[in-house]
């Protein structure tokens, strides 16, 4: 017979009694649970935990590095500032009120607006596209290194739109038509995105003094503001009645009475020189002397529904026009009386645009009709300079054909060289423009908001113009509050800014 082996088990496992194995099992199942509750909490938890406002590791691994920055050309605008506290590093700009209508700001307690919001990943290094395929990264999670964005700004046109702006309320937006490139942003007054950037006592009061002061200056005008265009919309009646047959010769008479009445009230629609004030008068004429009584019958005789859709062409009505920064959807009603139609095609009533927009109704005749989608971002890079993705030019609208854009071109040329707009005049360059002096406020009792629209390409040149631009001046101390006295030489420095680059 065998001897017994002693310490053997039930099944002749040496070693293992059955309380072993029962507590080997239990551990092998505390292992399982943590495997199963690490894998909960680090894959189908993590996007919530990361998102905690309890959770203060992603925010200290935010200002743990320095920020990617945004350029104008090849030059950066921001900066990151060691603070030697809590937080590593926080945002600096290098001419912070220059920029801030495109930068944005980065505020450790406030947030992010503008290009400093839309390409928040990018910058801080979460950006997907930035991450690399080293194990050792994938392993550590170490974050990635900021990106830069390039932005597609002229700096010369930019400051010479801040200049020309000065202390005034308004605001300038420069575009290249056959690319939609922007050139020049500005909002002024303007203000110091750095004043803010951290959590401290001194950032807070910064804050709360921008934001109840009463000039606005973190108000961005040249996008997030609309405003009446005044006489400046009468490019858009113009080429909606152009392009609809109704006027067939811009030399010829129309049939546009005087007085002209508004349909179905008593009231005639006034203009503002009496040289208007005489039946049948041209188009070219009209546009040259910016008679309201001819724009407003043509726009009626266009009709709404032509009307509005000429409009939406050139941007109106439009709420996602992302460049990739939102801007606010400038107005045009669809529904609307004959009455109305009538002062909405002199760019009055409900009829409210962006500069933005407006200098694309620009950009769009400049560009023989067609209206390019704005663009803010040229490139969008790695810290080490490899391109991450590069903005192509995109066609937004076919706004009206060729030749009618070439009627266009020279009604604007002729109010530069012989009507409201000579103070955009630039030697050596042909200049195409468009004065608006638009009222707003109870009975007309505001401020006229000061407009000019306008393009400007070397005399002898045949190409696409390289610059078109829209400019409000919206409140002002001037004796002059018109578009020629107070937007046109504004809308000429950044031009000529353009033309000498």
């Amino acid at each position: 017979m065998r001897k017994a082996l002693k310490g053997n088990g039930p099944q002749g496992l040496p070693g293992i009694s059955i309380t072993g194995r029962r507590a080997a099992t239990f551990c092998l199942l505390l292992v399982a649970a943590l495997c199963v509750q690490a894998t909960r909490v680090q894959v189908f938890e993590a996007k919530g935990l990361n998102g905690n406002s309890a959770n203060q590791r992603p925010v200290l691994e935010r200002y743990a590095q320095p920020r990617g920055d945004i350029l104008v050309g090849s030059d950066p605008v921001t900066t990151s500032v060691p603070t030697h506290g809590r937080y590593a590093y926080k945002r600096g700009y290098t001419d912070g009120p220059t920029f801030a209508a495109v930068t944005g700001y980065s505020s450790q307690a406030y947030g992010n607006t503008q290009l400093e919001g839309t390409e928040d990943a990018l910058l801080t290094g979460t950006d997907g596209r930035l991450a690399g395929w080293s194990l050792r990264d994938a392993v550590t999670r170490r974050q990635n290194p900021g990106g830069d964005v390039y932005t597609t700004l002229n700096r010369a046109a930019q400051e010479a739109a801040m200049r020309g702006l000065g202390r005034q309320q308004g605001a300038v937006a420069a575009i290249e038509p056959a690319t939609g490139r922007i050139l020049a942003l500005a909002s002024t007054p303007s203000y110091d995105p750095g004043s803010f950037a951290g959590y401290g006592a001194s950032d807070q009061e910064a804050w709360n003094r921008l934001r109840t002061d009463a000039d606005q200056p973190m108000l961005n005008r040249a996008l997030r503001q609309t405003y009446p265009p005044g006489s400046t919309f009468k490019v858009v009646t113009a080429a909606a009645a152009l392009s609809a047959g109704v006027v067939t010769d811009p030399d010829a008479p129309t049939a546009a009475p005087f007085p002209y009445v508004l349909p179905g009230t008593t009231t005639p629609l006034v203009n503002d020189t009496a040289v208007c004030d005489q039946p049948g008068r041209s188009l070219a004429a009209a546009m040259t002397a910016s008679c309201n009584s001819v724009f407003g019958y043509l726009g009626v005789r266009t009709g709404l529904d032509r009307m509005a859709e000429t409009a939406g062409n050139f941007g109106f009505n439009d709420p996602r026009l992302d460049m990739p920064v939102r801007p606010a959807r400038s107005n045009f009603d669809t529904r609307m009386d004959d009455s109305q139609l009538a002062l909405s095609s002199i760019g009055q009533f409900d009829t409210a645009a962006t500069p933005l927009v407006m200098a694309m109704v620009a950009a769009g005749i400049a560009n023989d009709g067609t209206v390019m989608r704005p663009q803010l971002v040229d490139r969008l890079t790695k810290g080490d300079g490899t391109v991450v993705q590069r903005t192509k030019p995109a066609v937004y609208r076919r706004a009206v054909t060729p030749a009618v854009a070439g009627q266009l071109q020279r009604l604007m040329t002729d109010v530069v060289e012989n009507g409201t707009g000579g103070n955009a005049r630039i030697p050596g360059a042909v200049v195409g423009g468009k004065t608006g002096t638009a009222q707003h406020g109870v009975d007309n009792s505001g401020t006229p908001y000061a407009w000019f629209i306008a393009w400007a390409r070397p005399a002898g040149s045949t190409a696409v113009p390289p610059v078109a631009v829209a400019v409000v001046v919206a409140d002002s101390d001037a004796t002059d509050v018109s578009g020629g006295a107070l937007a046109a030489p504004i809308a000429r420095s950044v031009m000529r800014a353009v033309l000498a680059g």
